[in-house]
């Protein structure tokens, strides 16, 4: 018998996090390793069980993810989004929470591009009076 799985995709900045959702103990298992291992701080492992415990699910499911792109915070909120999408599919009551708490929105801020005259996106040349 096929194990029943929810998948959601989360965003954030540079970083894609595909997600799923396994009945299990509540392991969460990034890129293949454990995300003890994968994030040093506590920090980003609160972040990314926010969604789990705001629904009362945080034992209930084991989460596999799959993470390409951006740095540690960027991949921790991509995480975050991907399971509050995935948590919808599982039982669609937890819009409500999820939407107030802003788990359920895409983080629109990105890395502004850099412009030509300038040495990054928005820092000039020093400026010489003589």
């Amino acid at each position: 018998m096929a194990q029943v799985q929810y998948y959601g995709t989360g965003r954030r900045k540079e970083s894609v996090a595909r997600v799923r959702l396994v009945p299990g103990d509540g392991r969460v298992i990034i890129n293949g390793r454990d995300m003890d291992d994968y994030f040093g701080t506590e920090t980003l492992k609160l972040i990314v069980k926010q969604p789990l415990a705001l629904t009362n699910t945080l034992g209930h499911y084991d989460v596999l993810v799959n993470i390409h792109g951006g740095g540690f915070t960027g991949q921790a909120g991509a995480i975050r989004h991907g399971i509050a999408r995935a948590l919808l599919k599982v039982d669609p009551e937890f819009r409500g929470p999820l939407k107030k708490a802003g788990f359920l929105t895409r983080d629109p801020r990105m890395k502004e591009r850099k412009k030509y005259g300038l040495k990054a996106a928005r820092r000039a040349p020093q400026f010489s009076k003589r």
